[in-house]
């Protein structure tokens, strides 16, 4: 409360405010000793002050939740500044990357993902970083990998690491095809694309493999090659700089589903 200048007594022998003219004193009746009793309440002044300090507190533990998660997302800092208002234009798939952030909450629930597939240079890895800072923005938990790091987790801390990462709201695989070809090395990135998919949630994955190589390994007779490709292609989409490929058809139908969201489109 202010000082005392700053009310009146008003109706009822209560304090009012001499600012909004509202009570800052309310009178709660006394059968037992007569006099009511006097409270002291805010008014709205005070009421709009405090609301405000709300909202401003809530946006100060929003934006620390949010880069204290940025910051845990990406293993290289200048990542953070790889976000749709700062791409240079080039990359003509950025617009369903876009759609891919619009319409995030439908496709969660339709547990669709994207392998972003073309040469060296081509923006896959700023397109997927540009994603993740969309979504982190959102309050979002996101984490981005790459698959050199996957193939070289300890055997001590696989387990635990592999189940982590079913916390995130959107893992992102960068690089498929970078990994050791280790059989330890490769076990790990089955472990955590088999995790990814028991989790049910979307999966985004990025490599210089062309899609005729994708097949090819795939149809390796490799068990573990073709268990890693069969869970990716299960989960995720692949995009191409010419648009979304039919070839590769999952389960569910994924392909079309994802064609019909980016003719949706949808402004961040």
């Amino acid at each position: 409360m202010k000082a005392e200048d700053d009310i009146y007594i008003g109706d009822g022998g209560l304090e009012y405010c001499s600012n909004c003219h509202t009570p800052r004193q309310h009178a709660i009746p006394n059968s037992i000793m007569g006099a009511d009793f006097k409270v002291h309440i805010m008014c709205e002044c005070q009421r709009s002050r405090y609301e405000a300090e709300q909202v401003e507190r809530k946006e100060r533990e929003f934006q620390a939740l949010v880069a204290g998660n940025r910051s845990i997302c990406f293993h290289e800092s200048r990542m953070r500044e790889w976000t749709f208002e700062n791409d240079d234009g080039k990359n003509p798939m950025m617009d369903k990357a876009k759609a891919f952030v619009a319409n995030w909450d439908e496709i969660k629930h339709k547990r669709a993902g994207l392998i972003l597939f073309g040469g060296v240079g081509s923006g896959k890895t700023y397109m997927a970083a540009a994603i993740a800072n969309a979504l982190l923005d959102k309050g979002l938990r996101v984490l981005m990998k790459d698959f050199a790091e996957i193939s070289n987790i300890s055997i001590f801390d696989s387990e635990e690491y592999v189940k982590s990462l079913s916390d995130y709201d959107l893992l992102i695989l960068d690089d498929l095809g970078a990994e050791r070809k280790s059989e330890f090395a490769m076990q790990n990135v089955f472990n955590v694309v088999n995790r990814r998919w028991e989790s049910g949630k979307p999966l985004i994955v990025t490599t210089n493999l062309s899609l005729i190589e994708m097949k090819q390994l795939r149809a390796r007779d490799d068990i573990q090659y073709q268990r890693i490709y069969d869970r990716i292609f299960d989960m995720c989409v692949p995009l191409c700089i010419d648009g979304v490929s039919k070839r590769l058809p999952s389960a569910e139908n994924k392909c079309e589903y994802m064609e019909s969201i980016f003719e949706k489109g949808g402004a961040l």
